[in-house]
């Protein structure tokens, strides 16, 4: 993973006295709120609804041992002993009080941390693939190509006052884990007669205007990337809406003028700028992809894990869920559940950080990632130091058999922390999970997405979930709204609004119509959730969720 030189020490511990001055000043009243507000938003400082929140980056969601240590440290000192772990693959912390966030942000420093451009008008942490330089699948490692877009777009003189936020996703895998359609831009690594490169694809985007995006150019070689992103960014600056914020984002401009308009725009942006870029950009790939090369891998016997695996079913089952196959043989990239039923997803302790630091550097080469599923991975392990892991895990909490099950559901923090929330989140995923838990059923219902945001904004990515579920307020009364057949993969859909709301008593029940119908009509266990939506539709789902609606047309 990419260590941080000395400029890049000076430009953090630069900031940090800077914004440490500007927190004195709003403590002592020098700087109204209305003054201190962009100030904060720029070191990841939120105002929410019970306290400020601080909003850690994790750059393409790679972080170490001392690192995921230190973050533990933060919790503990600062915080009341947890972190939330975000879809954009950073940590947040819900409770800090104003006057110790410097110190904060000074201990994140120490390990290499800080929290830029994790909020604010900026281009935001750029989020890869969480099995990036592991997985089997995989073309190439896209995290170089992630730090340096960081570095190019961190503190940008153009971008740091545009229309809205501005998200970047990367994969290097054809099978996207970077929901790479659903961002302002998204960048999937692809070859072309042996020559690296990548497909661009632009106005993607949830909220309150969800939209897939649109491949601008289907091959764009490496060498061109950073020049052709300023371009896409640029033409955005200049047209993008600023009178109403809702449609200042680049979806929108998009949609009002066409992919091929914005195309030509692109075209003839990227001829002036590509000059003024002298090829400095590639020195630097180049020496990004040093700090990612794979470790050394070492070959070992086996036997332990088949041992395990054949004789403890309970090792077995977090086995088959948990596990994913990597490119070096004799290995595993493990996925650890942040989903233990009816904890709040996403949320770790501090001992539980602890926990998988001393893994990561025991077992994992001393790499961690954090998904954009508001999971913890540990990229590369060798199968011969599972069976120890899985137990260390057991004594956490952490080795829930769930990964990619119906209880593995992401959720933003919704009401019970966020100011903009309409209604609570955690608690409905804590029934979803916890009812077919008591069921006994996930493991039988195999692969299935649930995502669920407490209002608009879609930070859960309800969207795209196989089942997505968006809390609104209706005349005071939590209401959910139900979408399904949702993808956040390389074929990414937008889900299917199924009908009326349902009231948060109503709701579990619902789900679990939606499930049974499933197992009724599939055609086989092999068949997945979202293979038989697609192959029936919405009808015979929406039927069940409202039976009402059947008995009363017949």
């Amino acid at each position: 993973m990419y260590t941080y030189n000395d400029f890049d020490k000076s430009f953090i511990a630069t900031r940090n006295a800077q914004f440490r001055d500007q927190v004195e000043r709003r403590i002592d009243g020098s700087l109204t709120e209305g003054e201190f507000k962009p100030l904060r938003l720029m070191n990841g400082l939120y105002l929410q609804l019970h306290a400020y929140m601080l909003r850690v980056a994790i750059p393409y969601g790679t972080l170490n041992g001392g690192q995921m240590r230190q973050l533990a440290f933060i919790a503990d000192k600062w915080d009341k002993g947890y972190g939330h772990f975000t879809t954009r693959q950073n940590i947040q912390y819900n409770w800090p009080e104003l006057r110790d966030v410097p110190d904060m942000l000074d201990a994140l420093a120490e390990v290499g941390m800080h929290a830029i451009q994790t909020s604010g008008n900026t281009i935001r942490n750029v989020t890869a693939d969480h099995f990036a330089g592991a997985s089997a699948d995989e073309i190439a490692d896209p995290r170089p190509v992630a730090e340096l877009i960081r570095q190019w777009s961190t503190d940008h003189p153009e971008f740091q006052f545009m229309p809205r936020k501005f998200k970047i996703a990367i994969t290097g895998s054809p099978n996207d884990r970077a929901v790479t359609r659903a961002h302002d831009i998204g960048l999937r690594m692809v070859e072309k007669d042996g020559e690296a490169g990548f497909e661009v694809i632009v106005g993607g985007g949830l909220g309150r205007t969800p939209m897939i995006g649109k491949v601008i150019t289907d091959f764009l070689p490496q060498e061109d990337l950073l020049p052709y992103l300023e371009s896409v960014v640029s033409v955005w600056n200049q047209i993008g809406r600023r009178d109403n914020k809702y449609k200042a984002r680049i979806k929108i401009t998009v949609h009002e003028h066409g992919i091929e308009e914005i195309r030509r725009l692109v075209d003839e942006r990227f001829a002036i700028v590509k000059g003024s870029f002298s090829g400095i950009d590639q020195v630097r790939l180049a020496e990004y992809k040093t700090h990612f090369a794979p470790p050394d891998f070492f070959v070992k016997s086996e036997a332990v894990f088949k041992d395990a695996y054949h004789s403890d079913p309970v090792f077995r089952s977090w086995a088959d869920t948990n596990l994913s196959a990597h490119k070096a043989d004799g290995y595993s990239i493990v996925s650890i559940s942040i989903k233990k039923h009816g904890d709040t997803p996403g949320d770790a302790t501090s001992d539980q950080m602890r926990l998988m630091a001393d893994l990561a550097e025991a077992y994992g080469h001393n790499e961690l990632r954090i998904s954009h599923e508001q999971n913890v991975i540990l990229p590369h392990v060798h199968k011969s130091d599972l069976p120890a892991l899985h137990a260390a895990l057991k004594e956490q909490g952490l080795a829930t058999a769930n990964i990619g099950l119906i209880s593995d559901i992401i959720a933003c923090p919704g009401m019970d922390y966020c100011a903009l929330a309409t209604a609570r989140s955690i608690p409905i995923a804590q029934e979803i999970a916890t009812r077919f838990d008591d069921l006994k059923l996930e493991h039988d219902i195999g692969n299935l997405k649930i995502k669920i945001s407490g209002c608009i904004n879609a930070c859960g990515h309800h969207h795209v979930g196989h089942i997505g579920i968006l809390g609104l307020d209706r005349a005071g009364v939590e209401n959910y709204q139900v979408t399904l057949g949702g993808d956040h993969t390389e074929t990414a859909k937008i889900g299917d609004r199924a009908g009326r709301g349902f009231e948060a008593h109503e709701l579990v029940p619902a789900i679990e119509r939606v499930v049974d119908t499933y197992l009724a009509l599939r055609t086989d266990k092999d068949e997945e959730f979202i293979e038989t939506y697609r192959r029936l539709g919405l009808a015979p789902f929406k039927a069940a969720l409202y039976p009402e609606a059947q008995a009363d047309a017949a």
